[in-house]
């Protein structure tokens, strides 16, 4: 977000803006759609399922996810780029339940416990630490208990030691926040915020991954979710332990 953090990359404007996908897809090498389609797939979509889109963009993700929804589930998308914003309505139009909304993902946003999932795409690593603390925290908080996080970004690895045609395009393109990025556990971090029971997806040589987090119960202790459209006989198998 240019305007609120120098040197970052992540609000996009102008020609980069307006032929986002496009760009995209030239810089990996007409791979692009298939690996979005891919790793949308290990998201494991539910009919009814509520899903955040952080950082939405062009809403190219957001059309992706809304072929596996019924009318019975929801997209709501959030970005702060006008020119994105313009994009995903026009990408999505026709899609009811798919909506985006002006605001940043890095305040505190109104959202609690409504979501089954949080997905955020190449946007996390654009922040400086304090920002991407926040972010997670509105994960956590947007999400239900036992709701999934997924972040679809970098994964991590020291660039001093990749090879050359990786490393020379990774300090030309990034911004200066992507560089601590790689260095850090996120799933230590993760875990030190709520969530747990991890599970990657890797492409493009590990050096990109899906990270899916569970959110855990905001006690360690056996807790009993009390969703009132679920009848009494199901309770039971709806209780879960987050001691691990």
């Amino acid at each position: 977000m240019c305007a609120y953090y120098p040197g970052s990359r992540v609000e996009i404007s102008g020609f980069a803006a307006r032929h986002y996908d496009m760009l995209m897809n030239v810089m990996i090498l007409g791979r692009y759609a298939s690996f979005i389609w891919k790793a949308i797939q290990f998201m494991g979509i539910r009919p009814t399922d509520k899903i955040l889109d952080l950082g939405a963009g062009t809403g190219r993700n957001a059309c992706l996810m809304a072929r596996h929804l019924s009318s019975g589930g929801e997209i709501v998308g959030l970005d702060i780029s006008q020119e994105m914003i313009s994009q995903f309505e026009r990408n999505c139009r026709g899609l009811c339940n798919v909506k985006i909304i002006n605001a940043r993902i890095d305040q505190d946003l109104p959202y609690e416990r409504y979501f089954d999932k949080v997905f955020i795409s190449f946007v996390l690593h654009g922040f400086p630490q304090e920002a991407r603390d926040q972010i997670i925290s509105n994960a956590f908080k947007a999400l239900r208990e036992g709701g999934e996080f997924f972040i679809l970004d970098y994964a991590e690895f020291s660039l001093h030691e990749t090879p050359f045609y990786v490393r020379i395009p990774f300090e030309l393109v990034e911004c200066r926040y992507a560089f601590d990025f790689i260095e850090k556990d996120w799933k230590e971090i993760l875990s030190s915020r709520g969530f747990g029971n991890f599970e990657e997806h890797f492409f493009f040589s590990r050096y990109v991954r899906l990270l899916k987090a569970i959110r855990h119960y905001e006690s360690t202790e056996l807790q009993l979710e009390t969703d009132r459209s679920y009848p009494d006989s199901l309770h039971k198998q709806r209780t879960v332990s987050t001691g691990g």
